[in-house]
């Protein structure tokens, strides 16, 4: 196994309504959807954004389009006209998901 960001293997996209964000995340090969349902849990997610997400994380799957949309509950400090961050929207955590390290054979690659 070794360890690869998830920017190697997937792009994704990013938005906000109020205080939930969503992130699609999508493989950029389609033998790379299987590595990236594996790796890229809710429990990991709420891992890798820490406090900032105080809510639930549902993952929904699209295999046809081979990508992943997450939906974070409170995940934005109360949303654009509440919260207190500096980018209290949800367009920057489809950027910084990328950053999450993930763990592939190098046979999968």
């Amino acid at each position: 196994m070794r360890e690869i960001l998830l920017n190697d293997i997937a792009h994704g996209r990013s938005g906000d309504k109020g205080d939930t964000s969503n992130i699609c995340v999508f493989a950029r090969k389609p033998e790379y959807y299987e590595i990236i349902k594996r790796e890229v849990t809710p429990e990991r997610l709420h891992n890798f954004f820490g406090d900032m997400v105080k809510g639930e994380i549902i993952r929904y799957e699209v295999p046809s389009l081979g990508g992943f949309n997450f939906v974070l509950k409170h995940a934005l400090g109360g949303g654009a006209t509440m919260s207190l961050r500096l980018d209290s929207l949800g367009k920057s955590m489809g950027s910084a998901i990328m950053r999450l390290k993930i763990h592939v054979k190098d046979e999968e690659l």
